[in-house]
């Protein structure tokens, strides 16, 4: 049995139909069992950390998301007969980088839980998500030509969520990734202006991008972003402006299949951008 935590979020859907199709028995946690829309075939439970038996029994590997992760959990997954977790971490986690950045704070303070739990583990590090662009998706679906946001020129390498699914599925049903910390992207260096024109492209609309000052960004360009973690944010997308991104081929290496293009992701999206 493989549990997968946070199995409504994009990596977690994805990676739950995957493994269902590999035909691995799947216990998803999700906060309201109810309203998950999750396929029949998995055991759909509620997430409740107070109830362990239910979350862990029988189960082998887990996959977590940084916000399931606390020492008490991890303890009680590994009671339960858990031996290998599998954490979606952050890019931001790595060498020299700002150990003072909240999403870095977060991310690394969960790795370090789980190294100290006795599990057997493995990190997925993923840079900038191409779902990030759903940010956009209230501005196209109300029908206008032009899109507002900051720095048309920040460069990223956003990786496709199912890409990052497909990595977590090899992990979790092949050896030898125990102890390994896979880095995650897509495949090529993409603009905020570019990403916008593909969205357009993948709709038969013209799109443009309108650069905002970014004293001016707030809830309205960012709206699931915590009001005091947008100033940090701002900082490291301007860092990102003209800078070549890390580009990884881990995706292709792990699954054999090349990481797929923002305009592919902008096509299998097109149906969030619409009205």
């Amino acid at each position: 049995m493989i549990v997968v935590t946070g199995a409504t979020g994009n990596v977690g859907r994805a990676l739950v139909d995957r493994l269902l199709a590999a035909g691995r028995p799947v216990r998803a946690l999700t906060r309201d069992p109810a309203r998950a829309g999750l396929p029949g075939r998995a055991e759909v439970v509620a997430f409740r950390p107070d109830d362990p038996a239910a979350l862990f029994a029988g189960a082998t590997h887990v996959f977590l998301y940084v916000q399931a992760v606390t020492a008490p959990l991890l303890a009680a997954a590994r009671e339960h007969g858990v031996r290998h977790a599998v954490l979606l971490s952050s890019g931001l986690v790595q060498e020299g980088a700002d150990e003072t950045h909240p999403i870095h704070v977060m991310h690394a303070t969960a790795e370090q839980h789980i190294r100290d739990s006795g599990l057997a583990w493995t990190f997925l590090r993923p840079n900038g998500f191409a779902t990030n662009a759903l940010q956009y998706a209230p501005q196209i679906r109300a029908g206008g030509d032009t899109v507002r946001g900051v720095y048309a020129g920040a460069l990223s390498a956003p990786i496709h969520e199912d890409d990052i699914a497909a990595v977590a599925e090899r992990v979790l049903l092949d050896d030898g990734h125990e102890g390994a910390v896979h880095r995650l992207t897509g495949p090529a260096a993409i603009g905020n202006a570019e990403q916008v024109a593909a969205i357009g492209d993948a709709l038969g609309r013209k799109l443009t991008f309108v650069e905002v000052d970014p004293a001016e960004a707030g809830p309205d360009l960012f709206p699931h972003v915590p009001p005091g973690m947008l100033g940090r944010l701002l900082d490291s997308v301007a860092q990102t402006v003209g800078t070549p991104p890390e580009i990884t081929g881990t995706v292709e290496e792990l699954t054999g299949t090349p990481a797929r293009a923002f305009d592919r992701w902008a096509r299998d999206h097109a149906a969030d951008f619409r009205p």
